[in-house]
């Protein structure tokens, strides 16, 4: 039984509230919902301490608008200044570019993504379907015959594209190969690519004035954290936990 300044947190809670925090291992999974559910109490009582309306029910942690209250009242978040901003633009060049472009011809084997069996299958279909192609066949007809996608009625071009406009695990591969056949297929939630990239053009280098805005997002968002996690600390210190051993350096909520 865990208790935060005499308030009990449940194992039944704890059990809970894991399903939300995926990890390698249940033990891990248990402390990441335990301390969880502890910070979502000590956040609950500063609030109440302070006059913030809470609402009464236990100690579910949640994103409720009283813990944005709460911090904005207690946590002071700096903003990134100009200066900020452009000491990270110079050391950070190669962050800041347009999206590279690629024009890209695909053949899919669609299959579901909890059909194992049915991938297993389609992986092998797609080793076979590749060294044909890697033989000599022409990519369009086999498009025209093979592929589930729409795109095959084009020889499976999927026209230019920049990031973000496909899926992260297909964008993830496709984006840091160079042109020609990819010498893999490319798993997807959709099934297995065979791809082809015709051209790709290089991004461009970004001013610092184009990057600012998200410079600025980036930096705040970066202190926001650190300032959270160190109020965290705080509260941590200042309660009484009892049934939980509270390493606050190698939290994962305090990285």
């Amino acid at each position: 039984m865990i208790t935060v300044n005499q308030t009990q947190i449940p194992e039944d809670k704890v059990l809970a509230e894991m399903q939300y925090h995926p990890a390698e291992s249940r033990r891990e999974a248990m402390f990441k919902a335990a301390e969880s559910l502890i910070i979502g109490e000590l956040f609950r009582q500063r609030a109440k301490t302070l006059g913030i309306p809470v609402s009464d029910d236990t100690v579910e942690s949640s994103d409720e608008d009283f813990i944005e209250a709460l911090i904005e009242q207690e946590v002071a978040i700096p903003d990134a200044s100009e200066e900020d901003c452009r000491q990270y633009f110079e050391a950070n060049p190669g962050k800041f570019e347009t999206s590279p472009l690629l024009e890209v011809k695909h053949i899919l084997l669609a299959v579901p993504k909890e059909d194992d069996a049915g991938r297993a299958e389609a992986k092998m279909r797609a080793d076979a379907l590749l060294d044909i192609l890697k033989g000599g066949a022409d990519f369009g007809k086999l498009a025209k015959r093979e592929s589930s996608c729409p795109s095959k009625e084009t020889g499976g071009s999927l026209g230019q594209l920049s990031k973000g406009q496909t899926v992260p695990e297909f964008e993830r591969q496709v984006f840091v190969a160079e042109p020609g056949l990819m010498p893999r297929p490319v798993e997807s939630r959709y099934g297995f690519h065979l791809v082809y990239i015709e051209r790709k053009i290089s991004g461009k280098p970004l001013t610092f004035e184009q990057a600012r805005e998200k410079i600025a997002e980036y930096l705040n968002e970066k202190v926001r954290r650190k300032a959270i996690a160190q109020y965290i600390q705080v509260l941590i210190a200042e309660a009484k936990i009892e049934g939980y051993d509270f390493q606050v350096d190698g939290s994962p909520l305090m990285q």
